[in-house]
């Protein structure tokens, strides 16, 4: 393909499906239904409910006192209810104040709760609810939308279920099923830039939720969080705009959305609904707090990126105090382009695959283009490319490659699927990365053992020793042992989230490396034995097992 400005970057578009319907078979629910289909468009008042019939499949009720979703009906039958809960902003906002009014074809519900605003629109012939939220303070402690979904319509046994076990294994949320695999709310697997949408299908129904463009969440693209969940007593399908768990940044406010709620027959919601694709300009008009029309918001476009590993993807983020952005940069060139982003100065940061190895500072203004000429990484920015006598795993930001890593974003340490977190590692085995274990915990596996030959040249020299990290969990930081003669200082613990992560599917932090200078007197000058390196995990914080202070690596190497 050319580099034209009009390219747009390839986006991954994931979906999960609590059963094993097919769903590209089945009929779209599209954003611009025929309006012959909506006769009944139109709202009324039931004396605690505004009633929307959005003149399709679909007609909900909003609380004229709190602004809770009370009822979520799609061809007649009742979804809404979990727990006897309504779907709501958060746990619910309370006392607020709730108005309507119709424009056209468009239906908007504002609510008001102190200096938070929430809205909820509908069009006309339609089987979607938009969702906007407008949080302007610490108020509210969190920002998410839950849908809660009454029990026995969508069924699954996914990660992020809680299979109807009462066996907790750690706080409130982790669950065993006797065969010994977990299950939690938070086993999502999918990061922020994974996914358009989320939800379920029975193959004759779907309900989603397409998430917003996160242009107020925090966390960037590579953010994990809770998605989706389900119980004996119902389930919820999440918007998580801000949430406390492992969480790297500052929370923005402002206007974020829309976020829409979906009903199909059975198959995906409309490509056209999805981040970066959905067109509001019906809603320009409005009225809503903090609402900025297209016309007001500029583009940020890349020829390219030279300098690149082609074997990672790489992901170009734009983030300041106020919103964040992100695009996929093209396989071939590195070509990227950026759209509706709000005016203002930002961060661009070049990641490979999740690790930052670039950065500068562009200027955004409405309406315009923000051209920037090619982009050089320069080689010292990638650790991976400095010369190393051994290596194990690529340095990419993530713990990818070792053992348990994968499973890790969708089950606890403890799951009967994971391989043993104890184990040695022997550098020239050809397994090294695949042996290595992507967690270490001072209580679970901290002592293991790197063994290792030198030559006489490498021998007689001091090196330096990397340890890369992606998070840790109450300070839990790397301290190492060279053949039980010489010991490192214990490093200071870097700034990471205070939160669990290890446990709830999540080795996104703050990355990291630890170096070593490892003096020549330490090293083995009988180059037939192998020198013993020890990576201890050291913390005063922690509990017991897999939620004693640890950390999650991203590579290790010992420098020529």
């Amino acid at each position: 393909m050319s580099g034209s400005e009009n390219h747009r970057p390839i986006r991954r578009r994931t979906f999960v499906l609590g059963t094993a319907a097919t769903a590209g078979s089945a009929a779209l629910s599209g954003p611009f239904a025929a309006p012959a289909a909506a006769a009944a468009f139109g709202y009324s008042d039931d004396g605690s409910n505004y009633v929307v019939d959005t003149g399709a499949n679909l007609l909900f009720k909003v609380s004229k006192s709190t602004g809770d979703l009370t009822s979520l009906a799609y061809r007649g039958t009742e979804y809404q209810g979990y727990g006897g809960m309504n779907s709501h902003i958060e746990s619910g906002l309370g006392s607020s104040t709730v108005t309507i009014a119709q424009s056209g074809s468009t239906i908007l519900i504002s609510v008001t709760h102190g200096t938070l605003k929430h809205y909820y629109a509908a069009r006309s012939g339609e089987n979607n609810v938009y969702l906007w939220t407008n949080k302007a303070d610490t108020s509210v402690s969190a920002t998410r939308y839950i849908v809660r979904v009454k029990a026995g319509l969508f069924l699954n046994d996914e990660p992020d279920s809680y299979t109807y076990t009462t066996s907790t294994i750690e706080a409130s949320d982790v669950f065993a099923k006797s065969d010994g695999q977990t299950r939690s709310k938070h086993y999502s697997k999918l990061r922020v830039i994974d996914y358009d949408y989320i939800g379920w299908t029975t193959g004759s129904v779907g309900l989603w939720i397409v998430r917003s463009n996160h242009e107020k969440a925090s966390g960037g693209p590579f953010y994990r969080s809770l998605l989706r969940h389900q119980s004996a007593d119902g389930g919820g399908l999440y918007e998580i705009l801000y949430y406390g768990q492992n969480q790297t940044e500052e929370q923005r406010f402002g206007l974020q959305g829309p976020y829409v709620i979906a009903f199909t027959d059975g198959g995906a919601p409309s490509s056209s609904l999805f981040p970066g694709a959905l067109t509001t300009s019906w809603a320009d008009s409005l009225g809503i707090s903090g609402y900025v029309a297209a016309s007001g918001r500029g583009r940020v476009a890349g020829v390219g990126i030279t300098g690149r590993n082609t074997a990672y993807p790489y992901t170009v983020g734009l983030a300041n105090p106020a919103a964040q952005y992100w695009g996929s940069a093209r396989s071939s060139d590195g070509y990227f382009s950026i759209t509706g982003v709000l005016p203002g100065t930002y961060t661009l940061t070049v990641h490979k695959s999740e690790l930052a190895v670039y950065s500068t500072q562009v200027t955004v203004s409405a309406g315009g283009t923000t051209t920037l000429n090619s982009i050089a990484i320069p080689s010292s920015n990638d650790p991976g490319n400095a010369s190393a006598i051994w290596r194990i795993n690529d340095w990419t930001g993530t713990p990818s490659g070792f053992k348990n890593a994968d499973l890790m974003t969708y089950a606890h340490p403890s799951d009967v699927r994971a391989a043993a977190w104890t184990g040695n590692v022997v550098i020239g085995s050809g397994s090294e990365t695949s042996a290595f274990p992507c967690y270490i915990w001072k209580d679970v596996n901290s002592g293991l053992l790197v063994y290792f030959k030198l030559t006489a040249a490498q021998a007689a020299a001091a090196h330096t020793l990397r340890i890369g990290v992606t998070t840790a969990y109450a300070n839990g930081r790397p301290q190492i042992v060279v053949n039980d003669t010489w010991t490192s200082a214990i490093p200071s613990p870097p700034t990471q989230p205070s939160t669990r992560s290890l446990t709830n599917g999540s080795y996104r932090g703050n990355n990291y490396t630890f170096t070593y200078s490892v003096p020549a007197s330490a090293w083995l000058t009988d180059t037939s034995q192998y020198n013993v390196l020890k990576i201890n995990v050291v913390s005063g914080s922690g509990a017991t097992s897999y939620l004693s202070a640890g950390t999650s690596i991203d590579a290790i190497d010992l420098l020529a």
